[in-house]
């Protein structure tokens, strides 16, 4: 009886490790189970998260994405005033309550000097270390973005006295004793062959556009045009002309910035619109609209002389200037099958001999608009517009 007793009990130990033996497996896979499940789980969700954030971002983006008006109408704001949060803010508030929808804000301006900071490995080794005008470019670029008011940044190019002085290869030379060629006004300029400095406002302009900057206003996009340009060495190879350097310098814009996605833009002078050559500085219409989004000859009536379209003081002509002007460059931008409508023309808010109050920039904008366009920027260096000339109602005009 012991015996049996003994081996029964042996038995149903045996039995009983053996059921433990199989729960703790189960158990054990049911665990490994719920692990893999559980990562595969967590591996989905935080994808899932990651894509949602990432479609947010975009959407985002989209949101703070200021929509091309169909029209531009722009004022010209210097980085001292835009650096001066009581002085622009008067500004900010005009473009709200007026026609003006965008602004142009220098990026750099003709003495080469960058206006806020930007840290890039290019732009570091190349930029002279001045003081900073717009110490608070993201919260202005939020401020305006916010009031939907589309910002343009304007990058003067070849007229930098600042480049030329932190790196005097880089700029144009004189004849006489190969030194840094000046103006009449003692500021130097790049040589437009030299690609470093082609490098050069392609990373400002990158770095701008990240910042907000919804187009990038190229400035000084042409050779010298007043001093002894006769002493200037133009470096040109044999046939070679200034058109050609320029062409090449737009087509690489294009490429490094028109391409990815920048909007950029021209400025040239007004003669560009009449003349049949390069007028000395390189700059030729039909050379430059197929490479931008937006070209703006800057046709002030002040800065023609006498006798221009038949005009003894065109100063004293501003209507008929601008309409003769930008029908020009209308038939000339639709003779190489160019939208027409890229034509931005800057017109003069500032008097130099005959007074400009607000009829005289009225005149201007309505020869612009008679002349089959829409869109308009608008130069004062003092920043001090007449307000009363850009009214809301376009046909008051």
């Amino acid at each position: 009886m012991n015996k049996i007793h003994h081996v029964g009990l042996l038995f149903i130990i045996m039995s009983l490790v053996g059921m433990l033996f199989i729960i703790i497996n189960y158990n054990f896979q049911v665990d490994q189970n719920e692990i893999i499940s559980t990562s595969t789980s967590d591996t989905i969700y935080h994808g899932t998260r990651q894509v949602l954030a990432l479609k947010q971002q975009q959407k985002d983006a989209v949101i703070d994405q200021i929509p091309v008006p169909d029209a531009i109408r722009a004022i010209y704001i210097s980085s001292w005033v835009a650096g001066t949060p009581s002085l622009r803010s008067d500004l900010i508030s005009f473009v709200e309550n007026s026609e003006i929808n965008s602004v142009i804000i220098d990026i750099k301006d003709s003495t080469g000097v960058i206006s806020f900071p930007i840290d890039n490995e290019i732009v570091n080794q190349y930029q002279s270390s001045s003081p900073l005008r717009i110490r608070d470019i993201e919260p202005l670029i939020r401020e305006l973005r916010e009031k939907d008011i589309y910002i343009i940044g304007r990058l003067t190019a070849f007229q930098d006295p600042a480049l030329a002085k932190k790196h005097p290869e880089l700029s144009l030379k004189r004849i006489d004793n190969g030194e840094t060629w000046t103006d009449r006004k003692g500021l130097a300029f790049i040589d437009p062959k030299k690609e470093a400095a082609w490098e050069y406002l392609v990373a400002i302009a990158k770095e701008s556009y990240d910042i907000g900057f919804n187009e990038i206003n190229f400035d000084y996009i042409r050779y010298p045009s007043d001093g002894n340009i006769s002493n200037i060495n133009y470096n040109l190879n044999d046939n070679e002309k200034r058109s050609d350097v320029m062409l090449d310098f737009y087509q690489y814009l294009d490429k490094n910035l028109r391409n990815k996605g920048i909007p950029i833009s021209a400025d040239v002078f007004g003669l560009t619109t009449t003349a049949s050559d390069d007028i000395g500085i390189g700059q030729i219409l039909e050379d430059i609209l197929p490479y931008f989004d937006a070209v703006a000859p800057m046709v002030y009536p002040s800065h023609y002389s006498a006798g221009f379209f038949g005009f003894d003081n065109p100063d004293a002509h501003p209507y008929g200037v601008v309409y003769a002007a930008m029908t020009s460059a209308y038939k000339r931008a639709e003779s190489i099958n160019e939208d027409p409508q890229k034509l931005r023309p800057w017109i003069q808010d500032f008097t130099l001999e005959h007074r400009y109050g607000e009829k005289e920039v009225r005149d201007q904008i309505r020869a612009i608009y008679d002349a089959g366009l829409d869109s308009y920027m608008v130069w004062d260096p003092r920043n001090r517009y007449t307000k009363k000339a850009y009214s809301n109602n376009i046909n008051s005009l």
